[in-house]
């Protein structure tokens, strides 16, 4: 997701009340999320970013601070159509299967994207260079799910709908059991195998529910 312009301001110093251009800023976050999947981190640079949305490089770092925050925002952009899938409202909606099902194809459509298995390798390769990029990455994407999930899986446990003592740690045993080998081997360049990968979110449901689930799962 895009960070609000008075978040992102007091993270990189841009003052706030300034005026913001929102049509650029989306113009920027393309280009740039365009850029960071097709050419990867380090091959990114402000200058052609600013190029590509049609802006100067001063409009880029006014509204983003720089190359890292507009990573992170550009990942976060990526992870946000997942994250709609871990919202608590309307929990009495749907049974506990039918949301872990919705949120097990969601995550496993996401990872299987042939530029998002690109980008992970490039991220993976960069961040042994510049450790930063890593633990950006992962703050801005992978560790905000998992916090969105455990929040949800936190509310079906208060409403009686699973028995959960760590909601951390259940999430991380979903998100691996949908992932299974399929993640490893599509980074190893084998091709995705979609009935597979549906199986085993099916089974990730299945045993999440047996392991946690409760009269009301």
């Amino acid at each position: 997701m895009s960070i609000p312009i008075e978040d992102h301001a007091a993270k990189t110093g841009v003052a706030k009340g300034r005026p913001a251009d929102l049509g650029k800023r989306a113009d920027i976050l393309r280009a740039a999320t365009r850029s960071f999947f097709d050419r990867g981190y380090a091959a990114t640079s402000i200058e052609q970013i600013a190029a590509d949305a049609g802006v100067s490089k001063v409009t880029v770092y006014n509204h983003f601070g720089g190359k890292p925050g507009l990573f992170s925002a550009s990942v976060e952009a990526e992870v946000e159509r997942m994250r709609g899938h871990f919202s608590i409202a309307g929990l009495e909606g749907g049974s506990v299967r039918e949301r872990l099902l919705a949120i097990g194809e969601a995550m496993s459509a996401f990872l299987s994207r042939p530029e998002m298995v690109q980008f992970d390798r490039r991220i993976a390769a960069e961040t042994e260079r510049d450790p930063s990029i890593g633990t950006s990455f992962l703050a801005a994407g992978p560790l905000r799910i998992k916090k969105s999930f455990s929040a949800l899986l936190k509310a079906m446990k208060d409403a009686g709908q699973v028995d959960i003592e760590d909601t951390d740690l259940a999430a991380e045993q979903f998100a691996a059991m949908c992932k299974g080998m399929g993640d490893l081997e599509r980074r190893f360049g084998m091709p995705q195998d979609v009935k597979r990968d549906r199986e085993r979110v099916q089974g990730a449901v299945e045993v999440f529910c047996r392991a946690y689930g409760t009269g009301k799962t």
